[in-house]
């Protein structure tokens, strides 16, 4: 258990930052989903539409701490490519 004040005020401070992360993690998953969707009905113009809301939704949580830049990068590429073979 926490002791000192400043490890209280951390565990207060970890709790509220896990479930900002949390949503910003989900927002993303579903933006890529949407995006995935998209690309499997086979429509180019709602998949490069959803991309387009996305990428900037995914360069956020990089920005955030919520992903790491080359997972954002490598899955941006992969994305992007799918859209463009469409």
């Amino acid at each position: 258990m926490a002791n000192t004040p400043q490890s209280r005020k951390r565990i207060r401070r970890n709790e509220r930052r896990t479930v900002v992360n949390t949503n910003r993690l989900s927002r993303i998953r579903t933006c890529v989903k949407k995006v995935e969707t998209a690309i499997e009905g086979g429509d180019k113009t709602a998949a490069a539409e959803a991309l387009k809301i996305a990428q900037p939704e995914m360069a956020r949580g990089v920005a955030k701490g919520v992903l790491h830049k080359n997972t954002f990068a490598r899955k941006l590429s992969r994305l992007t490519k799918r859209v463009t073979a469409l």
